[in-house]
């Protein structure tokens, strides 16, 4: 279930430039590039000429051009030069996609550009705050639909089974009795973990010595349709989540799952760094622990994705733990529903 009438992030600021970037989203081909003058733009992926790929022109004072017969199009995607005549056929232009600049992100509107407003997409102040939260930011290709990562991430049970050695630890347990608060919000659902006098997980204490059970805490927030903000931590247990400095893990995750196709996905994740801000190592080695875990999850729900396009997902059963993944995917049918009747 793709809804097209939502922002989605379609690159990191940094991947675009004069160079023009191939990019599939939401089944459609496009071409991502900066002007000359650095402002973004996305486009339809097919000269109107003869359907060449725009993402193998070049970029232009003008606009970009076709690198097979050499059709020019500008930002609005109007066909502007065609050499060799001098009339240009009205039917020589292509789709242009609402796209916004913002946090250190390129938002994409894939649905009617009339109901595209930047106001609507979510403020994320952390990538801008590099002082307090030093960040990293990674992308990484999924074989599988965009909600399938989503639900793997707000279900936070699977941590000691997928990852072990990583950010889960090996007490099922932990994560099985952690004390929940649910919330439904206007825009997603919150959940708040927290664990208590537990074992900290390999990823925490290859970041931070702890000499002891700590006291762990996962929040995450989902933004419908595709993504969810995450921070955890860890202090010395019966220590001050507030105050207590010495012993600390800190760390904000940025998940945006950007639906390539209807079982393939664009991953773009970042980590922040909250407990050793002046240390570039420690904010390395939290993307490298990090790293781990994304690995491992894509392993699985990529073989989980094999398995459902080839059994499909009516005969599924649901249990305890799926309390916040389906209240993600009511937010997502209501959010699909409204745009449907709108």
């Amino acid at each position: 279930m793709i809804v097209r009438n939502a922002w989605y992030v379609a690159g990191w600021a940094h991947e675009l430039s004069t160079t023009p970037l191939a990019r599939r989203i939401c089944n459609d081909p496009i071409v991502l590039f900066r002007t000359e003058e650095g402002e973004v733009v996305a486009m339809l992926d097919a000269c109107s000429h003869r359907g060449a790929p725009l993402s193998r022109g070049a970029v232009v004072k003008c606009g970009i051009r076709c690198n097979y017969h050499g059709l020019v199009f500008n930002k609005e995607g109007v066909c502007v030069d065609i050499p060799g005549q001098d009339n240009i056929p009205r039917k020589a232009r292509l789709r242009v996609y609402p796209l916004h600049e913002k946090d250190n992100m390129v938002w994409i509107w894939m649905g009617d550009a009339e109901k595209a407003d930047p106001a609507d997409i979510l403020d994320y102040p952390i990538h801008n705050d590099p002082v307090n939260w030093p960040t990293r930011y990674e992308m990484a290709p999924a074989k599988s639909g965009y909600l399938l990562l989503v639900d793997n991430l707000l279900d936070a049970t699977h941590l000691a089974y997928v990852h072990p050695d990583s950010v889960g630890g090996t007490s099922p347990d932990v994560h099985f009795k952690a004390e929940m608060d649910v919330q439904r919000t206007k825009d997603g659902v919150r959940s708040e973990r927290t664990m208590k006098n537990s074992p900290a997980p390999p990823a925490y204490t290859n970041c931070v010595p702890f000499t002891g059970p700590v006291d762990r805490w996962q929040e995450f927030d989902f933004i419908a349709p595709a993504v969810v903000l995450q921070y955890s931590g860890a202090v010395l247990a019966g220590e001050s989540r507030k105050t207590s400095q010495q012993q600390r893990f800190d760390m904000r995750l940025f998940h945006a799952l950007t639906p390539e196709t209807d079982t393939t996905s664009f991953y773009f994740w970042s980590a922040s760094n909250g407990h050793a801000k002046n240390d570039m190592s420690a904010t390395d080695l939290i993307v490298e622990e990090i790293t781990k875990a994304i690995v491992e999850d894509k392993a699985m729900v990529e073989a989980q994705q094999e398995r459902l396009s080839e059994l499909g997902e009516d005969w599924l059963v649901d249990n305890r733990s799926d309390g916040v993944r389906l209240l993600m995917r009511q937010a997502v049918e209501r959010m699909a529903k409204e745009a449907q009747e709108a």
